[in-house]
């Protein structure tokens, strides 16, 4: 179980924190997490905070950590796998939220027998509510598999993919919360056009945003069938359903997230 293991995390930016606030929620003792972090107001940040500890150094981390969370951004994970080769042994598991890189890319400059998972998580890990994906690498194990699940469904809800399909998930659930908080502004824009105090507007429009979603995840039942259930003949409903579909809705969020999609492959090759 997560909750005996030493966690060490390479970075400390906003993810991380989202991850140490899952951990701590799910039982996982101060004591068993350290962070690396170069910037002293952050670590005296996480401190405060969260009570855990702090270093500069990414070996110490590396060393102290039964898993290593890598958590720094894309473009200077290179010199950061460099520096922590020298502490990497068979034992631990590396878990990489670092967009664009692939575990290949990890095995090969910490080494071809490390233990590596992939998972793409989204901001509302924030606030506990994310939708992450996890691939496993070349050498990583089902046990493996199954502890990185256990971390992430602290911060909401994970699911496992091949890790081929990461830059769709990208597209989707990565770039998903900006298409979510766009359609968010449109029903409150909406509902002032028609008249709503815009707190009152943007108050219910979340809310509804919220309570389907709630809706497909504990009754599983698909989404088409849902919005049936509450397409009533001759109703409110049906009338803007009739215009979003003229509107070409459903083309437009798929276009989005094959554009998102096809930047996350580009961005992926460098």
């Amino acid at each position: 179980m997560v909750k005996d293991k030493k966690i060490g995390l390479i970075g400390g930016g906003n993810m991380a924190e989202a991850i140490i606030k899952g951990l701590l929620t799910g039982g996982v003792p101060t004591a068993n997490i350290i962070v690396a972090e170069p910037l002293e107001q952050r670590k005296a940040y996480l401190i405060e905070q969260y009570g855990i500890k702090t270093t500069g150094n990414n070996c110490d981390a590396t060393l102290f950590g039964e898993i290593i969370i890598l958590a720094v951004k894309p473009q200077t994970c290179i010199d950061a796998l460099r520096a922590m080769k020298a502490e990497t042994s068979a034992g631990k598991i590396f878990i990489s939220i670092m967009a664009g890189v692939p575990t290949k890319t990890i095995e090969t400059e910490l080494s071809e027998k490390a233990r590596v998972i992939r998972v793409m998580p989204n901001t509302p890990a924030l606030v506990l509510e994310a939708a992450s994906a996890i691939a496993p690498g070349a050498k990583a194990t089902s046990d493996d598999v199954s502890l990185a699940m256990e971390i992430f469904n602290l911060l909401g809800n994970a699911c496992s993919v091949q890790e081929k399909l990461m830059d769709a998930v990208t597209g989707l659930s990565g770039s998903g919360p900006a298409y979510v908080f766009a359609f968010i502004e449109a029903l409150s824009d909406a509902g002032v056009k028609n008249g709503l105090p815009r707190d009152v507007a943007t108050r219910l429009a979340a809310q509804t945003v919220f309570g389907a979603a709630k809706m497909v995840l504990e009754t599983g039942e698909h989404a088409a069938l849902l919005r049936e259930k509450v397409t009533s003949p001759g109703g409110t409903t049906i009338a803007g359903m009739h215009v979003l579909e003229k509107e070409g809705f459903n083309g437009i969020v798929m276009t989005a997230v094959d554009a998102a999609t096809s930047r996350s492959t580009e961005l992926g090759k460098g």
